[in-house]
């Protein structure tokens, strides 16, 4: 029963540890979900799975390091490092370049294993990992209005790239939001136009690219994926000027990330930002309370009393989910 639990919750990016891809089809049995580690959210690479440094991309022309992100729209564990993943950014975004690639979590619903095999399977699994990371996420979707695939939201990440690489990352935290905390079907062209609209993206040109070449950059991101050896999600690869390399793979805590960055980059200059309340929502315009806490040192037991304090003040309007809420700027 333990045995086909983890099997199940690893599985589709519902674990305590990674969003496991599955767009590799030949892996070896060494390769299978069961070697992940649901307690230190690692799984296990194979010893001949190396990673070479001419697979990775071109180094940042403008900073120190570059950070390869493989991510996915429907991606869990994704969903529970943006704490970190914004944290990073405010402390070290003039020394980093994040380039964000899609990795294809779902391709469709063609296939069974250990006790997946249709949307339905995923429902309850969303709500458990959603105390774990303590980010709300509303598993309903799978019974509501379920994704076939998780190929139409990365396709149209990368139109929103083609178009703008910040107002892009808007747009993937809004179709987040979107599936984890509204039960969107963000497979829909209609939740990926409302997200286009709300973050300033042209309409006309993210549908004539999605349509087109998008798709053709969506599969080299699955390339590169597979040529770097990338079986689940998060996976980010820290490079240097000098070609010097760091991974770090799956869920962690923010000095993993940190530690990455240093150690490619000692003289690093951490940014002392202001953490007021209103500084990091013009930062960031929804937040939750794990994020906020992050953020603004405020301890996570008193970090949702402050928000809930900001809309009696009517500065922030509030949505609830039955696991979590999140606050937005008003």
């Amino acid at each position: 029963m333990k045995f086909t639990y983890y099997l199940i919750i690893l599985i589709l990016t519902v674990s305590f540890a990674n969003c496991q891809s599955k767009n590799q089809n030949n892996m070896p049995e060494q390769n299978n979900p069961l070697l992940c580690n649901p307690e230190n959210g690692i799984c296990e690479m194979p010893a001949n799975n190396t990673i070479s440094n001419d697979s990775i991309s071109e180094k940042s022309k403008s900073k120190p390091v570059k950070i390869i992100y493989f991510t996915d729209p429907i991606c869990s564990s994704c969903w529970g490092i943006e704490p970190q993943l914004r944290k990073l950014k405010l402390e070290y975004g003039s020394e980093i370049e994040i380039e964000y690639r899609m990795g294809g979590l779902l391709p469709d619903w063609s296939y069974n294993s250990g006790g997946i095999s249709k949307p339905s399977d995923v429902a309850h699994h969303w709500d458990e990992v959603s105390l774990y990371y303590d980010m709300p996420i509303d598993g309903d979707v799978w019974l509501e209005d379920p994704l076939h695939s998780s190929y139409p939201p990365s396709i149209a990440f990368k139109a929103a790239q083609m178009q703008d690489q910040e107002k892009a990352i808007l747009f993937l935290r809004e179709i987040r939001e979107m599936v984890f905390l509204n039960k969107k079907n963000i497979t829909k062209w209609e939740h990926i136009e409302a997200a286009g609209k709300k973050v300033g993206l042209d309409i006309v040109k993210l549908k004539s690219d999605f349509e087109g070449d998008a798709k053709i950059l969506f599969e080299q991101d699955l390339k590169l994926g597979r040529e770097l050896g990338v079986r689940g999600f998060p996976t980010m690869f820290f490079t240097n000027t000098k070609g010097q390399n760091e991974y770090v793979y799956g869920s962690k805590p923010y000095t993993t990330f940190e530690s990455a960055l240093l150690k490619l980059y000692p003289k690093a200059s951490k940014t002392n930002y202001d953490k007021s309340w209103n500084n990091v929502f013009s930062k960031y315009h929804s937040l939750t309370a794990n994020e906020f806490s992050e953020l603004t040192n405020i301890p996570r037991n008193q970090s949702e009393k402050f928000l809930n304090d900001l809309i009696s003040d009517d500065k922030l309007e509030k949505f609830t989910t039955k696991n979590g809420a999140i606050w937005i700027l008003k």
